[in-house]
């Protein structure tokens, strides 16, 4: 049986068409567990469950990225993959330009705020073989990045991580002199409070006909995750602020912008701070559309 899930993705996202959960689940065998029966009669899983989700997630790693350890802390943040590898397609557009996308270790990336679940670098480097840098501000979140790492011994070597120890930089204190990234990927904290993150969250649930448990995040998150103060446009700007300092250092740098109304407002920012390329683009997953901010200095 077969589930339906986004469809009009990026044309090299493999997660196409249907999750086939009966494949899923026999080679996944946590899966199973989780597998309901909807009222079309095909197997679903319960989204109200974080740990459906991330079982769900672990199969997918598994089946399309040959990863077969991955587990994430309680409570943190556990990505839908389709999404996520559709803004590592594009990201692959923006570096491919007219030629052939570039593979292989001599392209860099940097995911600012990697998490726990290491979701980009992963993609990155399964798919086109890329060497990958993590970065964030939780140390718990390191730690188990790391043991992912280390538990699938195609990622060892392949993925680094750094600590970023101000939280008050995005950057700065991870970037090292020396360094010299293709590209730079970042899931921000989308909210401006914890009231706005819930809210948001009830509602998706809603959507969803879920039950009403606000409490309860179908993908989790930790605050740092979810909000801060100005949420997605404040952090976003601060990102291009900061990134004008490590402009011969990072060829492109790039965001997910989950409010359309922001990304006029952003791209205008990124000009004003002297990048001489910004491109907003739109990814597309079913009736969801989000965006992307892309921007370079040379």
């Amino acid at each position: 049986m077969t589930m339906n899930k986004p469809a009009q993705l990026h044309p090299r996202n493999p997660h196409q068409g249907r999750y086939d959960l009966a494949r899923l689940s026999g080679d996944f065998v946590p899966l199973q567990q989780h597998l309901i029966v909807n009222p079309a009669g095909e197997y679903s899983v319960n989204f109200s469950d974080p740990s459906a989700v991330q079982a769900l997630n672990a199969a997918l790693l598994q089946h399309y990225y040959q990863v077969a350890y991955w587990q994430l802390p309680p409570g943190y943040l556990c990505p839908p993959i389709p999404g996520r590898a559709d803004y590592i397609h594009y990201v692959a557009d923006l570096l491919a330009g007219p030629a052939e996308v570039p593979t292989g270790k001599r392209v860099k990336l940097l995911d600012i705020g990697c998490g726990a679940n290491l979701i980009y670098p992963i993609i990155a480097n399964r798919s086109y073989g890329w060497r990958c840098v993590g970065s964030d501000i939780d140390a718990t979140a390191l730690k188990a990045a790391q043991l992912i790492i280390e538990s699938n011994p195609k990622l060892s070597g392949q993925i680094s991580l750094r600590k970023q120890t101000d939280s008050q930089q995005i950057l700065h204190g991870v970037i090292k002199p020396d360094d010299a990234f293709a590209v730079s990927v970042c899931n921000p904290p989308f909210y401006g409070s914890a009231a706005e993150a819930a809210t948001a969250n009830q509602r998706k649930r809603t959507n969803l006909k879920l039950a009403a448990t606000p409490q309860q995040r179908n993908f989790a998150g930790q605050q740092h995750e979810l909000w801060c103060p100005g949420g997605e446009l404040a952090f976003i700007k601060r990102l291009i602020a900061e990134s004008v300092d490590f402009a011969n250092q990072v060829g492109w740098f790039s965001s997910l912008v989950s409010q359309q109304r922001h990304l006029k407002l952003l791209a205008e920012a990124a000009s004003k701070a002297g990048a001489v390329d910004v491109k907003p683009i739109k990814m597309q997953q079913g009736q969801k559309s989000s965006h992307l901010l892309a921007w370079r200095f040379n």
